[in-house]
């Protein structure tokens, strides 16, 4: 079972995920798409991976700004299943760019 990131954990792997940081005991990540229907096919294979992991994020959808909000609620923090989704929607971002 996955285990809470202590801060120090946390201050090692965030210059791993650029643009990722931590904010109320989630791994929070915002980026601007080029269009909306872009931001949707990021959504879409993000959805595939969390599925696939049985790991959710929280993502919100404003035209096409994605917000991915990572957290293990049944911890009440960052674990190393937030970093591992962190990196494969890092992924999705870098190959749908």
């Amino acid at each position: 079972m996955a285990e809470l990131l202590s801060d120090d954990q946390l201050d090692l792997i965030l210059p791993k995920l650029p643009g990722w940081c931590p904010q109320d005991a989630a791994l929070v990540r915002t980026v601007e798409l080029p269009s909306f229907s872009h931001a949707i096919m990021v959504v879409n294979r993000v959805a595939e991976i969390a599925e696939n992991d049985n790991h959710h994020p929280d993502i919100d959808i404003r035209y096409k700004t994605l917000t991915f909000r990572l957290s293990t609620h049944h911890k009440g923090g960052i674990t190393a299943l937030d970093v591992s989704l962190a990196e494969e929607i890092d992924g999705v971002l870098d190959a749908m760019s």
